[in-house]
């Protein structure tokens, strides 16, 4: 998947290239900052989680998108992303 753009309903995706699992998730949280630095590991999941350059389609927002398998991942993201 890497190097290949994804489009959705909702976003055009750009798959990192530090992606270990190459999969869009259920659980999905969009952040507007393009620049933000995004370390997933260090959020200690407990399933899995993909990271993508994001264009919001409804208003052509950039920004990243999370994906992730659990939605308790979802809320850990959620409660512990601080944009730098």
């Amino acid at each position: 998947m890497t190097g290949k753009t994804i489009t959705t309903a909702q976003y055009k995706l750009f798959p990192s290239p530090r992606n270990v699992h190459r999969e869009i998730f259920m659980h999905q949280v969009f952040v507007p900052y393009p620049y933000a630095l995004i370390d997933l590991p260090s959020f200690d999941f407990k399933g899995k989680s993909s990271l993508y350059a994001a264009c919001r389609l409804s208003d052509m927002k950039m920004g990243q998108l999370v994906t992730l398998e659990l939605v308790v991942d979802e809320a850990r993201f959620r409660a512990r992303f601080v944009p730098d």
